[in-house]
């Protein structure tokens, strides 16, 4: 193995996403991943199909494909820790590793000594990331966390819609798990800091990562928004806040984006739409005339726009210097050519004979690139391997442990 981070080994007991996210950039990077599940069952994605991924013969299997999304370059380790064997197992594998990655409920390993008090004891270089819904403190530290429930709680949902008075008008949630993959992001940046540090100090350390922080945090310019103003931002549908016109326009064939971003932006548009005129307006000539005038300004433009179809309208405002684009589904998404130039979809062979379809990492690095090496594991797939290869066992022992219900 081959990377940035091919020195380092990663015990993953986490489980849906966000932990998940987090060891599959790790893996990316070169890491040595064992991912930790429970005997029988694995991670709960396993089984949120369909769809799920074909088998040599083309037919499916039952190997999800939301599980696929999230645990390549991993290897699969059956093992049963609320026995007090699986305990010792853990513990042996941890004097291993520098990277602990953990998704259970405040102070649900405590009760069987995997707690990151007890295993620093063990291996006081160790990395331990805990990723809960809350943290590990304040009133809903025990709270279990989903993604879905953040996304209201953290008030996302409050920003995403259509207006009130809209048809359809009402809070939505973004259509891919974002809190979850955003706090696998800010994990990874964690674990990567922790890492540096260590190289420094020769200890490692607890990192407490929580859904609602991350959802908080990536608030952004709509939190600041609020804070300045005490004030909080409304839905707006695909409009910004902050900035107009920036959002859809309908087109003589469908819907395309228009991100205007400055002044002169907007004039080029006017003059390409035949309503050079509104640029001269003093109440749509700058961007504070027009955030204050949107209501008026829109109709105007959305006027304008219908006359055009999506492609002419992104062939002219891209030869004249005005950011727009069209609104893809995904398989306009990975047909695209510049998605297609950048190989962000290829396949891996998998355990079943048959590939499995990939999205690729967004990381290019020149000197240590990500490595695809081998697809999301069946369950189980590299027990023995693991506990003979990195444990030192023998078959008779692993024997044991398989009929006594440990792996």
């Amino acid at each position: 193995m081959s990377g940035a981070l091919s020195h380092i080994r990663v015990l993953d007991l986490s489980r849906v996403l966000a932990g998940p996210w987090c060891g599959q950039i790790l893996g990316d990077l070169g890491a040595e991943v064992i991912k930790v599940e429970k005997p029988g069952a694995g991670d709960d994605t396993r089984h949120w199909g369909p769809p799920y991924i074909k088998d040599a013969e083309g037919n499916d299997s039952r190997e999800a494909a939301y599980f696929q999304s999230a645990n390549r370059n991993k290897q699969s380790l059956t093992l049963d820790f609320t026995q007090p064997e699986g305990q010792r197992l853990v513990r042996e594998l941890v004097a291993q590793c520098d990277v602990l990655l953990e998704n259970f409920k405040v102070g649900g390993l405590a009760a069987y000594g995997l707690d990151y008090a007890s295993l620093k004891a063990i291996n006081p270089k160790l990395i331990y990331c805990s990723i809960t819904g809350f943290g590990q403190t304040g009133p809903y530290a025990k709270r279990a966390g989903y993604d879905f429930m953040i996304q209201g709680l953290g008030g996302l949902m409050s920003l995403t819609g259509r207006p009130e008075g809209e048809e359809g008008a009402g809070p939505m949630k973004v259509g891919v798990a974002l809190t979850d993959i955003l706090t696998g992001l800010y994990a990874t940046v964690g674990v990567l800091a922790a890492l540096n540090q260590r190289e420094q100090s020769g200890i490692g350390q607890h990192i407490d990562v929580a859904l609602l922080d991350v959802q908080v945090a990536c608030l952004a310019n709509q939190a600041m928004n609020y804070l300045t103003t005490n004030v909080s931002p409304k839905r707006l549908g695909n409009a910004h806040p902050n900035i107009v016109p920036y959002q859809d326009f309908p087109s003589a064939d469908g819907n395309f984006i228009l991100a205007v971003g400055n002044d002169g932006q907007f004039r080029k548009f006017c003059e390409v739409a035949g309503i050079a005129g509104l640029a001269d307006d003093p109440r749509y000539a700058t961007n504070k005339a027009r955030v204050a005038n949107r209501a008026e300004l829109i109709p105007q433009l959305r006027q304008a726009t219908v006359f055009k179809t999506t492609a002419q309208w992104i062939a002219l405002l891209e030869a004249a210097g005005v950011p727009c684009g069209p609104i893809n589904d995904l398989q306009q998404v990975f047909a695209d050519p510049q998605v297609q130039s950048r190989g962000l979809s290829f396949d891996l062979p998998n355990a079943l004979g048959g590939r499995t379809p990939q999205v690729a990492s967004p990381l290019r690095l020149s000197d240590t690139p990500v490595a695809y090496h081998s697809a999301p594991p069946l369950l189980g797939q590299h027990t023995d391997a693991l506990l003979q290869g990195v444990l030192g066992m023998s078959e008779g022992q692993i024997t044991a442990l398989r009929e006594a219900g440990v792996i």
